[in-house]
């Protein structure tokens, strides 16, 4: 028998959402909504409007950025229990990286206008949020950071090569 779970049970079994209250989560929950993408699909494009952010329940998403001239950059790969989103919180909201679904991907996804308006009302679930994504963020900027690095050292050598 398949066991049906409500968005706030899938919230609380996700570790980003350790230590919650729960409601704090029933909150969130209610700013929830159950999606599916199927392989080659995008979740999120770079630059576009950014309302919304995907808790992964199934599947793989990468998450790229376009650098003109030489295509996707990878920066990571989310798999289940893995978030993707976060430029909802900051204006001008806009996505910063493209996330493309690698398998077909179910997700729970979360509103960004929503979640922006309850936190402004409680500002301790704003606060629990911005921690948990300044964590993200920091893991994105420090993967991002390496595989520039890596793209550069690449390139000196062929080039200290060809000299």
């Amino acid at each position: 028998m398949v066991e049906i779970k409500n968005i706030r049970t899938l919230l609380a079994e996700n570790p980003f959402f350790e230590g919650m209250s729960g409601a704090h989560l029933e909150t969130m929950a209610g700013c929830g909504k159950l999606v599916r993408f199927k392989a080659g699909e995008f979740l999120l494009r770079e630059g576009e409007k950014a309302d919304t952010f995907y808790l992964v329940r199934e599947g793989e998403v990468a998450i790229e950025s376009h650098v003109p001239a030489a295509g996707p950059l990878y920066v990571a790969r989310v798999g289940a229990g893995g978030i993707t989103g976060y430029s909802w919180l900051f204006p001008p909201h806009r996505n910063s990286f493209d996330s493309l679904a690698l398998t077909n991907v179910s997700a729970v996804a979360l509103g960004g206008t929503c979640l922006r308006d309850k936190a402004e009302a409680d500002h301790e679930l704003g606060y629990q949020l911005m921690k948990r994504f300044a964590q993200v963020m920091l893991d994105r900027l420090q993967t991002t950071r390496l595989r520039v690095l890596d793209v550069y050292a690449n390139g000196r050598t062929t080039d200290a090569a060809a000299s």
